[in-house]
């Protein structure tokens, strides 16, 4: 990928502690905001700040800016409010791209987060399996079947799924297998 000129924007998690706390500890109070963000919608109001580091030194291939999201939601009907703080790394240089830009590339993460993975964990309950072992024929499968109902033009997998199972040949005459 980095070979092929592109960037990548990654998210940090707990999983990698050495990179996690390192890009935690960075002087996030004393960097200025680079984006601002509130919207209300889907029963909730959301604020989102972003702020930008410029690095010499973190151990991960190619990365030099961290990232620092925090959002803000307060659901409109029972008054809750979550706070999430989120890192994140990318291989863009410093100055590529703006503020708005980058926190409208995260949340175009939640898009396929939720077209596919919800998808795949809510109608294939694949987090419920205790299958550890050998999971990658049916990870492929759920992804076949989530692909091939969106190309169909479903939006509902849920549903789509129902109807195959109603018409066994759906899935074929969508790929152009059939006649």
């Amino acid at each position: 990928m980095r070979e092929r000129g592109a960037h990548y924007i990654s998210h940090v998690k707990v999983n990698h502690p050495g990179l996690f706390d390192g890009v935690r500890r960075l002087p996030w109070r004393e960097i200025t905001l680079d984006h601002y963000e509130r919207t209300r919608a889907h029963h909730r109001q959301e604020i989102r700040r972003l702020k930008t580091a410029a690095f010499a030194h973190i151990d991960y291939p190619d990365a030099q800016q961290a990232l620092q999201v925090v959002r803000w939601r307060r659901d409109l009907t029972s008054g809750k409010l979550t706070i999430e703080r989120v890192y994140l790394i990318t291989s863009l240089p410093p100055g590529v791209a703006t503020g708005a830009q980058l926190a409208a590339w995260i949340r175009g993460h939640w898009t396929i987060e939720n077209l596919l993975h919800h998808v795949r964990d809510r109608t294939f309950r694949e987090d419920d399996s205790k299958i550890r072992a050998a999971a990658l024929p049916r990870t492929m499968a759920s992804l076949l079947a989530i692909s091939v109902h969106r190309q169909d033009g479903h939006t509902n997998i849920a549903a789509a799924l129902r109807q195959t199972a109603r018409d066994r040949l759906r899935p074929l005459t969508a790929l152009g297998l059939t006649g």
